[in-house]
């Protein structure tokens, strides 16, 4: 009786085909494995999605290889990747995809080993005088090797080594390979658990009950003030997690935030630090491979990433943790579009483990998922030893401009607060969201604005290499010293980004130690842990950067927060644009007055009005939930109904229109009455990279039915060849 494996082709759509298990196989293939088998007149890679013993297939042909003895995808992981395809509206083998990374799926990188040295056998007295006279270098080998208990590695020896493997020859000592670990992360210094406030004892406790006994708790969603010792919370649930004989997994979700999170919790499981593995996108290949092997072996019971670290293949799970579970960083912007959040939630429930969400903002989603029961919500409202929150000010840039009578970066009231500080000693922060120099060229006599070719936006001047670049595709061309349209030689910069920001906090403050954390200026491998590793031993003042320099991050030493300019992102056509300005600006005030010294907060804005710095301005998560949430429900948004976006791509803009029309038509045939399609309408940044972009959004109360609808209309519906559909259920970004 022969056995049948039904495989998932790596390259093939979502397609699935039967082969026969050869005999000498058929104790090793089990569902997970990964195989290659003939297709055609190739020989490709594959997964095995199930094995039975029989089929109704024809000319069936056998499997050609077993590419590894342990099944390398587990089966929980299997049924995840299920639940993605179903949900996400993408084929399983995109879906696969995610779960199994590409140094892992094509098999190309092996471990890394090395040579080592070892004395085989002490040289007698004769042997010694002989080398002594003759071979002085085989000798210093010996001697070196005689003082250690471990054995060398060969590449050590430098210059010796050719005196090494003549000792070899003698019998004197023994060379070999031995397998080497690629850490990324190095050695820390141990720890211990610090002692808890009352709203962190209550908060513990609910965790360890989860880890306990989660077939009868929900998700924890941990609502905590920025300061309010969430971490340590973490830490000690995943201390009680480890002490059950289970594994634990951390997500965070910006890599900035990795180095100093990896070195907490490896600081405080230093007794097993080598079972703490790391995952994120800034890993070698090399060190993925070795720490993914790391973990699918056993070896490690903790593992800490982003994004796809949710994949990791941990078995016995006790606890996830989702740390700053708003984030949209948790989101994957490319098939298969998951969020990770989300697919947390629906692990932990398939592991039967205990997951927790934490964060200072939850998103409206996970907080409406908690006051209608389906999370436990749990508040820490005060910060750890009874630290004050930071002080807000708001700053009317309006104002500013008019008294100086042009474009202001840094307020006066910004200023003299820095002074302050770098007089005491103490470290600031600047924030601004928008990398560069200015956000565009504008030429003042015409009003021409310097536009990408490719896509619907200005581009970005970037003073460094005096060039003009587009954020979106990549596009750069040398800065025009003339208006390209009526050559008026006084085109300017409008806006600005974090570049001009450090222009200007240099000039105001020649002395101060300043540098910059933004896409353009952390290229280098290592760069996020070295500047923070800086600023962390106070040899920077004042820090520029980004929405990466935002959450997490705890300096004590930080004592002011400028908020260069609040209105970045406000005002997009983006019904979460509130949301999102709300959540950024809590969460940068939280970096200041997480030490002894008091925090202060300044935000400089244009709109001082607008709810969502207001309520940021008071700390009033309540007051904008409330506000917020009656918004989204009078108009249908999430969390009250499901948002699936659909964007049709192409290079003609009529006929992709009309593709969107058609698709829209479809849906509207086949849809029940509670889903509801939108007229196709050209996307806010309507071409990008040369195409043009047209958006269709459905709303509903399930996302899977409308996920199952748009497959199966989508499958029906031939599409010209020029032109790419794309789907995103539960879309963050609508740009």
């Amino acid at each position: 009786m022969y056995k049948y494996a039904r495989v998932l082709l790596d390259q093939s759509a979502g397609k699935t085909l039967d082969y026969r298990v050869p005999p000498e196989l058929e104790a090793r293939v089990t569902a997970g494995s990964r195989v290659r088998v003939p297709l055609r007149t190739r020989v490709v890679l594959a997964t095995v999605l199930s094995v039975h013993e029989e089929t109704d297939a024809r000319g069936v042909r056998d499997l050609a290889e077993l590419v590894n003895d342990d099944a390398l995808v587990r089966p929980s992981l299997l049924r995840l990747a299920q639940w993605m395809a179903d949900y996400y509206c993408c084929p399983e083998e995109v879906a696969m995809r995610a779960v199994l990374p590409v140094v892992i799926r094509k098999a190309e990188v092996g471990h890394k080993e090395q040579f080592f040295i070892e004395l085989a056998r002490r040289p007698d007295e004769t042997e010694r005088a002989g080398l002594e006279r003759r071979s002085p270098r085989q000798l210093d080998v010996i001697r070196r090797l005689e003082t250690i208990s471990a054995p060398l590695e060969l590449s050590e020896l430098g210059p010796l080594r050719a005196a090494a493997r003549a000792l070899e020859k003698r019998g004197l000592v023994r060379i070999g390979r031995q397998r080497v670990a690629r850490d990324p992360e190095g050695e820390f210094l141990p720890s211990d658990d610090l002692e808890l406030n009352a709203e962190q004892v209550v908060a513990l406790r609910a965790v360890l009950e989860a880890i306990d006994r989660p077939a009868e708790s929900k998700p924890i969603l941990l609502h905590g003030v920025t300061g309010s010792g969430k971490t340590e919370i973490y830490l000690q649930g995943l201390r009680h997690a480890l002490a059950a004989g289970k594994s634990a997994l951390v997500l965070v979700p910006e890599i900035a935030l990795t180095p100093q999170t990896v070195e907490r919790f490896k600081s405080r499981f230093a007794s097993i630090q080598s079972h703490v593995a790391v995952l994120h996108s800034h890993l070698s290949e090399g060190e993925r491979h070795d720490e993914w092997h790391k973990i699918h072996s056993g070896g490690a019971r903790i593992v800490i990433g982003a994004r796809s670290a949710i994949f990791a293949p941990l078995e016995n799970l006790g606890l996830i943790v989702v740390d700053e579970e708003h984030e949209s960083s948790y989101k994957q912007e490319e098939a298969p579009r998951y969020c990770a959040r989300d697919v947390a939630v629906y692990r932990a429930s398939i592991e039967g483990c205990a997951i927790v969400l934490g964060s200072a903002t939850p998103s409206l989603e996970s907080y409406y998922n908690a006051k209608s029961g389906k999370y436990r919500l749990i508040n820490m409202s005060s910060r750890i030893d009874d630290r004050g929150m930071p002080l807000i000010r708001v700053v009317d840039m309006r104002l500013q401009n008019r008294q100086k009578g042009q474009q202001q970066v840094l307020s006066a009231l910004l200023c003299a607060a820095i002074e302050r500080r770098l007089a005491a000693g103490q470290q600031t922060i600047l924030f601004l969201n928008r990398r560069g120099y200015s956000s565009a060229l504008l030429c003042q006599a015409c009003g021409h604005v310097a536009q990408c070719p490719h896509c619907s936006v200005a581009l970005t001047y970037h003073r460094d290499d005096e060039r003009i670049r587009c954020h979106l595709c990549g596009h750069a061309e040398k800065a025009p010293q003339k208006c390209p349209s009526c050559k008026d030689p006084g085109i300017r910069h409008a806006g600005f980004g974090t570049q001009r920001v450090e222009e200007s906090v240099r000039k105001v403050f020649p002395k101060a130690r300043v540098a910059r954390m933004d896409a353009d200026s952390m290229t280098r491998k290592g760069s996020y842990r070295e500047t923070l590793g800086q600023f962390q031993a106070r040899k920077i003042d004042i820090l520029v950067g980004t929405q990466m320099i935002a959450k997490g991050l705890h300096f004590p030493n930080v004592t002011l927060v400028g908020i260069v300019n609040a209105d970045v992102g406000l005002h997009m056509a983006d019904f979460r644009a509130g949301e999102r300005t709300f959540q950024l600006l809590t969460q940068v005030a939280g970096r200041a007055g997480r030490g002894e010294a008091e925090g202060e907060v300044l935000v400089q804005t244009f709109t001082p009005s607008h709810p969502s710095i207001q309520h940021a301005r008071h700390h009033d998560f309540a007051g904008f939930w409330e506000q917020e949430s009656e918004f989204r429900r009078v108009f249908g948004h999430p969390p009250y109904q499901r948002f699936v976006m659909v964007t049709a791509r192409g290079d003609h803009e009529e006929r992709t229109e009309f593709t969107a029309q058609t698709l829209a038509r479809r849906l509207r045939e086949s849809a029940t009455r509670d889903i509801v399609v939108a007229e196709p309408a050209p996307a806010p940044l309507a071409r990008v990279k040369g195409e043009y972009r047209f958006h269709l959004a459905l709303r509903g109360p399930s996302a899977v039915r409308m996920s199952r609808l748009l497959k199966a209309t989508l499958a029906k519906l031939t599409l010209p060849r020029e032109i790419r559909i794309t789907v995103d259920v539960d879309a963050l970004h609508l740009m």
